[in-house]
């Protein structure tokens, strides 16, 4: 398992990049009423999430990045299934399987993109946990 402590801990739980305890998001990824919706401070170690206004903009940049690994997945996916799609099937699939994980995409990269900007803190996580 991951440790508490590693980015990429905070990145696939989606939790707060300083203290890894409280969550990032107001509520799940595929939760349609609050989409992609950050908090605006940690429910624990209070650290605002955004440095300035439109901060998570940048977080396009990764999430065409995401994107690009999630469909290079699929395809990858068809190759070991043995599925011989002719291309017009294949994209199909990639496609499909982009919309479908669009909610999650959104989520990571701004996850990604917080965990460049702030850092894991030791010593405040042990006083949460205190």
């Amino acid at each position: 398992m991951l440790p508490v402590g590693s980015k990429l801990y905070s990145i696939i739980f989606l939790k707060c990049p300083r203290c890894h305890k409280g969550e990032f998001f107001e509520a799940n990824p595929y939760k349609l009423s609050n989409f992609n919706k950050v908090k605006e401070r940690c429910p624990k170690c209070d650290l605002k999430y955004s440095i300035e206004p439109s901060f998570y903009t940048g977080s396009m940049y990764v999430s065409y990045a995401v994107g690009i690994a999630v469909a290079v997945a699929a395809y990858v996916l068809t190759l070991l299934f043995g599925l011989q799609l002719s291309i017009g099937a294949l994209f199909v699939v990639i496609v499909a399987s982009l919309v479908v994980t669009m909610p999650w995409i959104a989520a990571v990269s701004k996850s990604i993109w917080a965990n460049m900007f702030f850092k894991f803190e030791k010593e405040i996580a042990q006083k949460i946990n205190s």
